[in-house]
């Protein structure tokens, strides 16, 4: 099974490459490794924005780290021409707009690690690092980037 099929067999589709929103690319390539650019929780009128957990939950936010995922995995497409050139999802950082007060990060961000891992299966395992940000651009409640090792 492709992995553009996997996608669709969890129910999910790939949302169009999003446009950078100031001055930066999506995606620089250095040999087999792709550095993504933070990718934020939209995907057209689906916006997930807001404080965790004071204006947004746990679960919206979680949610939200999903949809970041497939906007970066839409990236990652329009790169190679196939996600299943995919070698290895090397590292992710996600950062969590939240109240001071909050320490749930990993849990947030836990929703990108295991869709990563539903795609992509072993190759979806990733360092990482989660953490909680006073604001993210455009009020969104998760922003996350990915480093891939991809095919020659």
């Amino acid at each position: 099974m492709s992995i553009l099929d996997q996608i669709h067999s969890l129910g999910l589709s790939l949302p169009a490459v999003p446009a950078p929103i100031a001055a930066y690319v999506n995606c620089v390539r250095t040999g087999n490794l792709l550095f993504l650019s933070g990718g934020l929780p939209i995907d057209g009128d689906t916006k997930v924005i807001g404080k965790v957990p004071s204006a947004i939950s746990v679960e919206q936010a979680k949610e939200g780290a999903r949809l970041c995922i497939l906007n970066r995995l839409a990236v990652i497409q329009d790169e190679i021409g196939s996600l299943d050139k995919v070698k290895q999802i090397v590292t992710l950082n996600g950062f969590v707009n939240s109240e001071p007060d909050f320490h749930g990060h990993p849990q947030v961000i836990n929703g990108a690690s295991e869709l990563l891992v539903e795609i992509f299966g072993d190759k979806g395992k990733h360092s990482r690092t989660a953490l909680g940000v006073a604001a993210l651009p455009l009020d969104v409640a998760v922003e996350i980037n990915l480093v891939v090792e991809v095919e020659d």
